[in-house]
């Protein structure tokens, strides 16, 4: 179990229990479909990964619960976003 996820600092990062329930997996899905890991670290647990990701502020929770990137204020994983105005 990752220590952090005990802690209510995490909880109170994210809003409540179920938004960070629902942050976490829907991570772990874009995780698990090839998405990047926003963080460097030396584990390849997807779990420590996504808990970073919250704890260094790489990703939230819109208003619709889709997960964004803070940077870019995008959704992350899902469907890519391509370019279409040269076709």
């Amino acid at each position: 179990m990752i220590d952090a996820l005990k802690e209510e600092e995490i909880v109170n990062k994210v809003g409540g229990r179920f938004k960070l329930s629902t942050l976490i997996q829907k991570r772990l899905a874009a995780l698990n479909a090839g998405a990047r890991p926003l963080v460097d670290l030396k584990s390849h647990d997807k779990m420590e990964i996504v808990v970073q990701e919250i704890l260094q502020d790489k990703i939230y929770l819109d208003t619709s619960n889709q997960v964004r990137f803070v940077a870019e204020g995008r959704p992350v994983g899902g469907p890519p976003e391509f370019d279409l105005s040269s076709l």
